[in-house]
Formats: structure tokens, C-alpha cells, sequence
């Protein structure tokens, strides 16, 4: 790796994690006064909306902006085309979901859910106003300016809902949350991104990417649609206070997988489309990047699973003690999401449009046989369950797809996994025996970390991977670098062309 293309790298994964551990930590204390303050049938209201939002966002994308990122050098027209591609399908979507909102309403048996829904979807409007000007961020490997914004955002919109649950708003504060956050993200993005929108519409860049687009669009929809089927389901047939105890344990999961794997592609994708066409340096990065996701997501996901439940009492007292063990199974069910989408991200780098379909068409089936299964037994851990069956099945098939699609190994592929899932697996085991004191929750967390992290990084040592070398090594030198004079970087450029006629 050339040192420019490294320095680049780290850069970027430093701003990403810097993100995304940020939004995390935002989001944790945002959604611990939410969770005191707020019922279960507030959060089940929400989560009957998050149905459609998340649909809706996907759509407004329409896959174009992972092709964007595919793309080695996209230019000035491209980035256009694809910008009022996008606000034209957000604003049409949003005039169809806002005169269906007395559907929903009836769908969901809560008259509330009318207005509620028509002012919460205007976010995802807003947020497909940034997508291009996030895209042009990411694909210069430049994510400090959407960190910021991030950050910024989510620390204004986050003191917004905080204010409106301690006032008595219920679920109206989670709505402007979300509609807030989508305003003061975008409008940061566009004062700082310095780019605007051409007046022009390029048929001949929408013909090239349309392909790619339409690849990734069609397997977004199709995992979201089967993740979002459970909120669906049991909103509607089961009730909003049990949705309420579900959306909980799910977006508390969700936290730890949804970052990584936000971290990954943001870091990774580029780095790897910027090699596509060199099979031999292609097959060596996406090895690294495989050890390097199970040294990080193995042990983190791990331990939260494991002291769960002194998690929530810390957290919530006893009010959550239903969502404690949907949360384990859930996170078990996330790291095997994230090593699914990292081998998704791996064809997504290489340009393999047909292969993302495949994966998440044959995925789709393992998930539809869970809910089958698992939907007439009226219980919730039944169906989390049923999910994480659906997740390991599914990891199993995407190691079988990356092997057809890329020629690599998939006996390698899974053995660059084994040293670290081994090391966590110890850590879990000896951070059980910690929780079995009877301590307050936040002295045995505090113990229980150490006592984890010091179990995992031992067996590391003893086995001398690499990854733990490297991560030391980075360590050491940012913790030994001197501070220097200012300087002043000439700014990265990105290729432009003259407009359609």
C-alpha cells in the first residue's frame, strides 16, 4: 500500500470511528432519558413508522449513491444527475406516503399516527439533499466535514427531544428528533461542502450507473424490507407496547453493528474500488480488512451480550427487564450482519451488481422461513431467535457467494476469523463468572470490562496476530507524534466535464 493511500486510509477511519463512536455515545444518552421518560406504546409508535422511513430512504437513493462511490472518477455531471434524480423521487414518495398516512392510521389502530407520520416523514426528504454532497466526502476519503455535521446535529436535535420528553411530548419527541437532525445535518453539509447542483440532467450517466444502482437498490430494499417485516408484523398483529419492547432492544443492538458496518464501508469501499482491477492487491486488502473487522466487532459485541443485563439496570432500572434477553440474542444476530455486509461490500468495491441481487434474494429466504416459523407462537424471544437462525444462515451463503464471485478462499476466509472469535470467546466466558458477583452494576461493569479486555487481549498476545501488532503500533506512534507547525493543504479536486447539451 503506497504511503499516500495508507495515510488516507487511517485518516478516514479516524473520522469515521470518530463519527460513529460519537453518534453512539449521543445517541446512548439521548436514548436513556428517552427510554425513562417515555412509554412503551411511545416507542411502539415510532416504530411503526421507522417502516416506511426506512423504505422511503432507500428509495430516495435508488442505489445510485453506493454506484457513485463505485465509480473510480465520477465527474461534476455525474454527482448532478444523481442529485435531481434523487429529490424527484423523495418528493414524489413523500405526496404517495402523505395521502396513504390515514391508511397507516387504520393499519396500526391509532388515529395518532396520521399527523405523526406526515411531519416524520419529511426527514427522509430532507436527508436525500445530503446524500450527494456525503457521497463527494466519501469518495475523496475526506469524512471530517460529515462528522462534524453529524456530531453537530445530533447534539442540537438530541437536547430538542430531550426537552420535549422531560415536558410531556411522548412520542412527538422522537419525531422531531428525527426531522430536526435531518434539517441541521443537510443545511451544515451544504454551507461546508462548497458544491452545488448544476441545472442539467445527464441521460448518459444515468444509463451507466442506472445498472449498479438498480443492483444495490434492489438488494437494500430487500433487506430492509425483511428486517423491517418484524416491526411490521408485530405492530400490527401483535401490539404497540410489545413493538415498543422490541424497537428497544433492537435499537440498542443495532448500535453496535449498524457503526461498524457504517465504519467499514465508509473506510474500506473506496480504498477497495480504487484496486478492483488488480486482482492479487484486491485479494491481499480484503484478507486484512476480514482480520481487521474480527479483531474489532468479535470482542465489542461479545461483552455487550454478555453483561447485558447489568447494562439495563444501570441504564433503565427495571422498566426494560423485557427487552434484556431479545438484546443478547439480537446482538449474537449482529455480528453476523456485519460480516454479511462487509462481504457485500466486497462486491460492491469490485463492481459485482449481479451477485449483491443474488445474495440478498437467497438471504431473503432463510429470514421468510424464520417469520414463518416462528410468527404463530405470539413470542417476541421466539422471533429473535428465529432471526439470528436467519443471520448465521445467511453469513454462511454470503462466504459461499464471495467465493464464487471474487476466487477467494472461503476455508481462508473463515480462518482469518478463527483466532479472534476464540480470544472473545474466552473474554465472554471469563466476564460471566465476573457477573455472578453481587455488586452495583456499574462497579461490576466496570470490572467486568477490565477483567474482559485483559482475557482478550492475553490470548491475542499468546497467539501474536498481527492485527494486535499493528493496533499497538498506531497506538504508540499517535501517542508519541510531536506537535508540528500549521500547514496549509491544497484542497483535493474532484474531476469535472462540461455539461450535456
Amino acid at each position: 500500500m503506497s504511503l499516500s493511500l495508507k495515510t488516507k486510509t487511517l485518516r478516514t477511519l479516524k473520522w469515521s470511528t470518530f463519527d460513529r463512536l460519537s453518534a453512539q455515545v449521543l445517541y446512548a444518552v439521548v436514548g436513556i432519558v428517552l427510554a425513562n421518560k417515555l412509554s412503551k406504546d411511545d416507542f411502539g409508535l415510532v416504530g411503526a413508522l421507522t417502516v416506511f422511513q426506512a423504505l422511503a430512504l432507500i428509495l430516495v437513493d435508488s442505489g445510485f449513491g453506493a454506484a457513485l462511490l463505485q465509480q473510480k472518477d465520477p465527474r461534476e455531471r455525474d454527482y448532478s444527475t444523481v442529485f435531481w434524480f434523487n429529490l424527484i423521487v423523495s418528493l414524489a414518495i413523500y405526496a404517495v406516503l402523505f395521502f396513504c398516512a390515514p391508511a397507516i392510521a387504520a393499519l396500526f389502530h391509532d388515529a395518532r399516527l396520521e399527523t405523526m407520520s406526515r411531519v416524520m416523514f419529511t426527514a427522509f426528504v430532507i436527508n436525500g439533499l445530503g446524500i450527494i454532497q456525503t457521497n463527494r466526502h466519501t469518495k475523496m476519503m475526506n469524512m471530517r466535514p460529515v462528522a462534524v455535521a453529524n456530531v453537530t446535529a445530533l447534539v442540537l436535535s438530541g437536547g430538542l427531544s430531550m426537552g420535549l420528553a422531560l415536558g410531556g411530548f411522548g412520542a412527538w419527541a422522537i419525531v422531531w428528533q428525527t426531522v430536526s437532525l435531518a434539517v441541521i445535518k443537510t443545511g451544515i453539509l451544504w454551507i461546508t461542502g462548497k458544491w452545488l447542483p448544476r441545472p442539467f440532467f445527464s441521460r448518459e450517466t444515468f444509463r451507466r450507473i442506472r445498472r449498479v444502482g438498480a443492483s444495490v437498490l434492489t438488494s437494500s430494499l430487500l433487506n430492509t424490507g425483511c428486517m423491517q417485516v418484524y416491526n411490521f408484523v408485530i405492530g400490527a398483529f401483535y401490539s404497540l407496547p410489545l413493538l415498543g419492547v422490541y424497537t428497544q432492544a433492537d435499537r440498542w443492538s443495532r448500535m453496535g453493528s449498524a457503526s461498524l458496518s457504517q465504519i467499514l464501508t465508509s473506510s474500506f469501499v473506496p480504498l477497495l474500488s480504487g484496486v478492483q482491477d488488480d486482482p492479487e492487491n484486491f485479494l491481499r486488502y480484503t484478507r486484512r480488512i476480514n482480520r481487521f473487522t474480527a479483531f474489532m466487532t468479535f470482542p465489542f459485541m461479545l461483552w455487550l451480550t454478555a453483561a447485558a443485563a447489568p447494562i439495563f439496570h444501570l441504564l433503565f432500572g427495571h422498566k426494560w427487564d423485557d427487552a434484556i434477553p431479545l438484546f443478547q440474542i439480537l446482538m449474537i444476530r449482529g455480528l453476523f450482519a456485519v460480516l454479511t455486509s462487509l462481504y457485500n461490500n466486497f462486491l460492491l468495491a469490485r463492481g459485482k451488481s449481479r451477485a449483491l441481487i443474488i445474495m440478498e434474494g437467497i438471504k431473503d429466504i432463510p429470514i421468510v422461513v424464520a417469520l414463518g416459523a416462528t410468527v404463530w407462537t405470539f413470542s417476541l424471544e421466539w422471533l429473535v431467535w428465529g432471526q439470528l437462525a436467519a443471520s448465521i444462515v445467511t453469513w454462511v451463503l454470503s462466504v459461499w457467494l464471495t467465493r464464487r464471485s471474487l476466487a477467494i478462499s472461503s476455508r481462508l476466509l473463515v480462518a482469518d476469523l478463527f483466532p479472534f472469535f476464540a480470544a472473545s470467546f474466552a473474554m465472554a466466558v471469563a466476564c460471566c463468572f465476573v457477573l455472578l458477583l453481587a455488586l452495583h452494576p456499574a462497579v461490576l461493569l466496570l470490572i467486568d470490562l477490565a477483567v474482559g479486555l485483559g482475557v482478550y487481549l492475553l490470548v491475542l498476545r499468546i497467539k501474536g496476530t498481527d492485527e494486535l501488532r499493528e493496533a499497538r503500533s498506531i497506538l504508540l506512534r499517535a501517542l508519541r507524534r510531536k506537535p508540528t507547525a500549521p500547514t496549509t493543504e491544497a484542497p483535493e479536486s474532484t474531476p469535472t466535464d462540461t455539461p450535456d447539451a
